[in-house]
């Protein structure tokens, strides 16, 4: 679960990282009723969208004088953003976050996330911040700094030490980087979080770091002991059909193609939409139902599916082990039935009571096409969807 920028900087706050002052805000008169309190003349007004390029997308904008903020806050409000980290559509921007100008003297990245290969937290840090740091990371490796935290020591001196001489810092900067970087580590570690990105962690005119930009990322399957954050989620920032997946215990991802995939099991439902690409189909999404499938779960499974207008065809692959084929048959039936389902439906069974399975469906009355193998359902997929 992403974190808005304000949000992850009252994190931020909290265990005692410097940011700059700002103010989320939800309309005009909001917004000028907080440039007042900020104080000055000068403002940035930055989109709060799930989404990262916001600045080379038009999403922070630079505003001098209360007219002109005005003018910037009403213009940004209720449009979607589009970036290249954004959904095709863009994001919905129902909040922007007011903050006054920094006097930056230098830009750098600081960052921390899960390092999958030695199971261990990675500090990231990079002389070249404020730039895009895949960018950084492709074209100019050298420029990334990477170290690995022991899980048992925690973070060590010498480590913030040879972060602080990559980035070039003096003395006092290094002490401020040393408290910067133990801080994100217990906010990591409290929080159940999966990314921490600073960028750009800056030095002010006045020799201070502060992070001027934060993203921040939770762990979904940590949000059962993270209740006060779990109340920060923003459901207008992701799919309407993965949210409403979520709510069904439901692993789903929209995609681009026209063959609907309906698969138990994440390994399964991988190699399902690699069969379909081998084949020569796309699939139009990624959907496990899980290894204990209901009825219930197989009809809202249905209605995501055909809510997708793109859908021309699904294909339904189940291993029935835990959940007996048969069962599933008599779900795909009835999730068939009470949603009206438009489209050819290739349905493969493996498992236990397959037979059964197969006799149910072949009796059902409806159109469901019968499928021996993964390979053959595949091309009957593809067969029905290039029909349509």
């Amino acid at each position: 679960m992403n974190l808005h920028e304000y949000q992850a900087k009252k994190l931020f706050a909290e265990y005692g990282i410097p940011v700059p002052p700002g103010k989320p805000t939800h309309t005009v008169k909001e917004a000028l009723r907080n440039a007042s309190d900020l104080g000055g003349t000068s403002w940035v007004v930055k989109a709060q969208v799930h989404a990262g390029g916001r600045g080379k997308a038009g999403g922070v904008k630079l505003a001098h004088g209360l007219e002109e903020l005005e003018t910037v806050v009403r213009n940004m409000l209720g449009t979607r953003l589009i970036t290249k980290q954004s959904a095709p559509s863009g994001q919905p921007v129902n909040c922007v976050l007011i903050q006054g100008l920094a006097d930056i003297a230098a830009e750098f990245y600081l960052g921390m996330v899960v390092d999958r290969s030695s199971r261990r937290i990675a500090i990231i840090a990079s002389s070249a911040g404020g730039m895009d740091i895949e960018e950084v990371a492709a074209t100019k490796p050298d420029k990334i700094f990477n170290t690995i935290i022991d899980p048992v020591l925690g973070v060590q001196n010498f480590q913030t030490r040879r972060i602080g001489a990559a980035l070039g810092l003096d003395n006092k900067q290094q002490k401020q980087l040393n408290h910067i970087i133990k801080a994100l580590y217990r906010l990591f570690l409290d929080k159940d979080l999966g990314l921490i990105e600073i960028n750009p962690l800056i030095v002010s005119k006045a020799g201070e770091l502060e992070a001027l930009d934060a993203k921040i990322s939770v762990d979904d399957n940590a949000l059962f002991r993270q209740a006060n954050l779990e109340e920060w989620r923003d459901p207008s920032q992701e799919d309407e059909k993965e949210s409403i997946a979520k709510r069904f215990d439901l692993n789903y991802v929209t995609l681009n193609g026209n063959i609907a995939c309906m698969v138990n099991g994440a390994g399964l439902a991988m190699a399902t939409m690699d069969i379909i690409k081998l084949h020569g189909g796309e699939p139009a999404n990624f959907l496990d139902v899980g290894g204990g499938a209901t009825t219930e779960k197989v009809a809202e499974a249905f209605k995501l599916i055909v809510s997708d207008p793109n859908v021309k065809a699904i294909l339904v692959n189940i291993f029935g082990g835990i959940v007996r084929c048969d069962l599933i048959a008599e779900g795909v039936i009835k999730a068939v039935q009470e949603v009206g389902v438009n489209v050819p439906v290739v349905v493969r069974l493996e498992g236990t009571n397959v037979k059964q399975g197969k006799n149910i469906l072949a009796s059902s009355g409806l159109t469901i096409i019968p499928a021996d193998d993964l390979a053959d359902a595949a091309n009957k997929a593809v067969a029905a969807a290039g029909k349509r």
